[in-house]
């Protein structure tokens, strides 16, 4: 997926007011990487706000759209939202933005958002997931040899 700086982008719902007052009312999205002897790979979490739970996941050799898209259809199968009642917040990244991830969202009734380009702080919770991934489990029990290794870790944490 790549970026087209002429495309517009969905507005910032959040505004860094990371909180809800019900489950499935905002969910945030990032990803991170881990490195191991067969290269990097990249792990993806979709967030309820509310609960401060991960709600889906995925890992993946690659940072395709497809492999954000999976960690959505994870957590749209394990909530259930109803349709028009939640928001979906991410970073600018190409995944996010990219159309077929933005028809997937609007096929579920979630409303997009998207903080401003290159400011962590606009997707704070998520990066907060993301830190604490790495702090628990991925630099404590480092070096890292496969995916599958990576995959099954992050299941147990």
């Amino acid at each position: 997926t790549v970026a087209d700086a002429k495309t517009p982008c969905p507005l910032d719902r959040v505004n860094r007011q990371f909180k809800a007052q019900r489950p499935n009312q905002l969910w945030v999205s990032d990803f991170t990487y881990v490195s191991t002897w067969q290269g990097f790979v990249y792990v993806a979490f979709v967030i309820d706000v509310f609960a401060r739970r991960i709600v889906g996941w995925r890992v993946s050799s690659s940072m395709r759209t497809d492999f954000v898209l999976d960690a959505l259809e994870q957590a749209l199968y394990a909530r259930q939202p109803e349709k028009n009642a939640l928001v979906h917040h991410s970073d600018r990244g190409s995944q996010y933005v990219s159309i077929k991830y933005s028809e997937r969202l609007a096929e579920a009734g979630i409303e997009p958002s998207v903080g401003s380009k290159g400011d962590s702080y606009d997707n704070a919770l998520a990066e907060t997931i993301n830190g604490l991934y790495k702090a628990e489990l991925i630099h404590r029990r480092a070096p890292w040899k496969t995916r599958d290794a990576v995959e099954l870790a992050t299941l147990e944490w």
